[in-house]
């Protein structure tokens, strides 16, 4: 009776050990799976979070490399402004133009006369005032724009006041505290945008690495493992650091195709820029972004790797 009791406990186990094992496979195979899943979700933020940051980082660059290029802008949209007395000939304005337009401080020079100042005054304002005067007020007049190197406060007073010897000019007009204003303040805009790109970049590495340090976290028990079992801290790191720098560069040609598709849009929208007109400056930009994400990657993983080697095994845990 014991011997038959006996047989059929082994029985039973027989029959339950292929359920069993079967239980514990499906539960490696999804605990395998969790893992995985787990780390692609952090190589993902990884990629993410350093793409953002190179984005950011190239945009700002970018502004910084065009600062001048904006400024000049502006500072050549303001206008040194002769009105013309109603008697004077027309053959001494046209002197006047084409003296100014040789001169090489002179980006253009417009002449208007008084029939095509009432339309643009008329088309500013939304009504004709005209009929409600009875005659056109205004005056001829010459609009000069200056190339941005001559656009300085001390020069356009010069020449100015050199324009006051002819007799035929009624007034000389120019907005003199907006032309101090972008003098005085460019050099300063520079400066605190090179200072906040400085900063900015610093921020970046700090963010990178803070991402990678913590992707790395989660495998500081593999790393422990490792090093018990006799592995060589270079053997140990070179994965981790074969991994990180892979997703870096993958992170930085993403933010490389964002750079470049802002610095398209904007020159596309704003022409007069000139923002690709030397193409090297993008080129720069964007070889500086690829490099810094490549090199904080690999600096970040390296000394990331090395603080978990260096820990004491109960400090792991």
């Amino acid at each position: 009776m014991k011997k038959f009791e006996r047989l059929k406990s082994t029985s039973c186990l027989l029959f339950f050990l292929p359920l069993r094992d079967k239980i514990c496979a499906l539960q490696k195979s999804a605990e395998e799976r969790f893992q995985k899943r787990r780390l692609r979700n952090t190589y993902f933020s990884v990629v993410i979070s350093i793409s953002l940051v190179l984005f950011l980082v190239g945009i700002l660059g970018t502004l910084l490399l065009n600062s001048k290029k904006v400024a000049d802008h502006f500072k050549e949209q303001i206008a040194l402004t002769l009105y013309i007395k109603d008697d004077a000939k027309e053959i001494e304005i046209q002197q006047l133009v084409k003296t100014l337009q040789l001169n090489p401080a002179t980006k253009k020079a417009i002449w208007i006369t008084k029939e095509e100042a009432a339309v643009i005054h008329t088309r500013e304002i939304g009504e004709d005032f005209m009929e409600f005067l009875g005659y056109n007020p205004l005056l001829a007049s010459v609009d000069i724009y200056f190339n941005a190197a001559y656009a300085t406060p001390d020069y356009v007073q010069n020449i100015s006041q050199s324009f006051e010897k002819y007799t035929f000019i009624n007034e000389i007009s120019y907005d003199r505290p907006l032309l101090d204003l972008l003098d005085t303040n460019i050099e300063k805009i520079s400066y605190w945008l090179l200072f906040a790109t400085v900063v900015f970049v610093i921020v970046a590495m700090l963010l990178i690495n803070s991402s990678i340090r913590l992707s790395i976290h989660s495998k500081r028990f593999v790393i422990k493992t490792m090093q018990l079992v006799g592995a060589h801290k270079r053997f140990i790191r070179k994965p981790f650091i074969r991994t990180h720098v892979l997703l870096g560069l993958i992170a930085s040609l993403i933010a490389t195709v964002g750079i470049a598709a802002v610095v398209w849009e904007l020159n596309e929208r704003f022409p007069e820029l000139r923002i690709l007109q030397n193409p090297q400056e993008p080129v720069t930009v964007l070889v500086v972004v690829l490099v810094l994400g490549v090199s904080i990657t690999y600096f970040s993983t390296f000394f990331a790797t090395q603080m978990y080697l260096n820990l004491k095994t109960d400090a792991v845990y």
